[in-house]
């Protein structure tokens, strides 16, 4: 390298030295490799016989003890014990396990193209998907910033699925294919929910602050029921929307307003062509554009 160019790059150095305001303070050098490799070694843990390393449960878990204690020492806040809150999520762990087993066996049982469940572990995105959001959200709970958010992002970036931490999602939870769905951080599912790829449950509008930003800590995305399937496409919005159970909710419908349970939803284009007539109630279905 030139001596022109060496100066160069010392010059450009200076000048974001001067202007990386972000950088002041806690460094978070090789946080986000740290955070995946917990997310893995937690989800190995679990599932040791599909992990990518051969690995014991017990070995799994002391690396993932050693990684997880190392990122919490960087997020929490003075005087908060990060063994303590490391505790609490190892604590949670069987729980964690058993929604997942519910989950696979919803995914088995709700989709004929798959032929076992060692198909849904190593080839549907939907199994890490949900598996991150599990673990992330028992650290969600417990109030540890950054960290959660940190492991969904990751199974969003590898899966296509993005899963705020925050959402509280019931067992026996299937997203088929996966691609694209996006399940907002106050958003409530019940039990034996399935989501096709391209749903986005969603917030419909911000409340502004009196500085005219958004409001935060508020109900802003919507509450699904027990047994509800929603299509692909579907798009449900606002923290006062409530799918009723037993609902079906068609592809590409735009939905900001409740539906009672037990209704079929579908674009005015199916009601109009008459490719299907009737809810599973046994009425006329809904038509998305006059609810």
């Amino acid at each position: 390298m030139s001596v022109s160019m060496m100066e160069r790059v010392a010059e450009a150095a200076r000048t974001l030295a001067r202007n990386a305001q972000a950088e002041e303070g806690r460094s978070f050098r090789g946080f986000r490799q740290n955070t995946e490799q917990l997310t893995d070694r937690l989800i190995s843990a679990m599932f040791p016989s599909y992990a990518a390393a051969s690995l014991s449960r017990e070995s799994a878990l002391l690396e993932a003890s050693e990684l997880l204690i190392e990122c919490l020492d960087r997020v929490l806040p003075p005087g908060r014990d990060p063994e303590a809150v490391a505790g609490a999520l190892f604590a949670a762990l069987p729980e964690v396990q058993r929604q997942l087993q519910t989950d696979l066996a919803a995914a088995y049982e709700g989709d004929p193209a798959a032929a076992s469940v060692d198909e849904i572990i190593l080839c549907y995105p939907a199994f890490p998907a949900i598996a991150a959001y599990r673990l992330a959200h028992v650290l969600y709970l417990e109030k540890v910033p950054l960290l959660p958010r940190m492991m969904t992002e990751y199974a969003h970036r590898t899966t296509g699925i993005d899963i705020h931490p925050g959402a509280t999602i019931g067992d026996s939870f299937f997203i088929d294919h996966g691609t694209g769905v996006v399940i907002g951080e106050t958003t409530t599912i019940g039990e034996h929910v399935k989501l096709y790829q391209h749903v986005t449950l969603g917030a419909k509008s911000f409340e502004l602050g009196p500085d005219g930003n958004p409001v935060k800590g508020i109900k802003r995305h919507p509450d699904i029921g027990d047994r509800v399937v929603i299509y692909a496409g579907a798009t449900i919005l606002g923290g006062r929307t409530r799918i009723g159970s037993d609902c079906v909710i068609g592809g590409s419908v735009w939905l900001t307003h409740s539906v009672e349970a037990g209704k079929m939803v579908l674009p005015s284009s199916a009601i109009t062509e008459g490719h299907l007539t009737r809810d599973i109630m046994g009425d006329d279905p809904l038509d998305s554009a006059q609810l």
